[in-house]
């Protein structure tokens, strides 16, 4: 079994890379790799892609990798594997993102990503730093973590679910702020489980042992 990190120049993976590899050695799922190869993506037992920065650039730059995008799909939406997105990488997700310019996206999940507008104006954007979940729908990925666990975001836009049943968990920050999504073998977050600490040590975990 490989777990893939898709590494289409996105930002520095190495957190990530070591959360995952440490994880995937405590619950014995094999091998961990950051690749950019289609061929390395298509035949992984599952598939990790981050994001970060901008929704147009990170979409520009998975697009711009030939065959890259091409892989992932097939592996994760033809051939049902695993799937997870973090930050950029779970909003890509989306329909369409509405940061800078309208944006498609990959149209797994139906729905937009737009600006975060807190009915507080004290909040500042981005929303930054840890935040408390709250869990909407039960999800073998949440198995050992609660409502009131925290994670880090860091984030001035979020994923505005076209269906309720897609979010899995949520933040308050002067409003609801989706923090999880998911359906059939593929799920995302909004913040960075490799920098959430124990809460985020667990997820990852948890997607490692994940059988949809």
């Amino acid at each position: 079994m490989t777990t893939v990190i898709v590494d289409y120049e996105s930002g520095n993976l190495h957190s990530a890379e070591k959360a995952f590899q440490r994880m995937a050695a405590e619950t014995g799922a094999g091998a961990v790799a950051v690749t950019s190869d289609p061929d390395t993506v298509r035949r992984a037992s599952r598939v990790v892609l981050p994001g970060d920065g901008a929704f147009p650039a990170c979409q520009k730059e998975l697009y711009d990798h030939r065959g890259l995008f091409e892989a992932i799909e097939e592996a994760v939406i033809k051939g049902g594997r695993p799937f997870m997105g973090i930050c950029i990488g779970m909003q890509m997700m989306a329909t369409r993102g509405l940061e800078y310019t309208e944006t498609a996206g990959f149209d797994w999940i139906p729905g937009t990503v737009a600006a975060i507008a807190p009915s507080d104006p004290s909040l500042k954007i981005p929303h930054m730093g840890w935040n408390d979940l709250v869990i909407d729908h039960p999800h073998p990925i949440f198995e050992g973590i609660d409502t009131g666990h925290h994670a880090y975001f860091v984030h001035s836009y979020q994923f505005e679910v076209a269906d309720p049943a897609h979010r899995l968990a949520h933040c308050d920050y002067g409003g609801d702020v989706t923090a999880v999504i998911g359906r059939d073998n593929i799920v995302g977050t909004q913040f960075h489980p490799e920098k959430s600490q124990s809460t985020g040590l667990r997820m990852i975990a948890n997607f490692l042992r994940w059988a949809p």
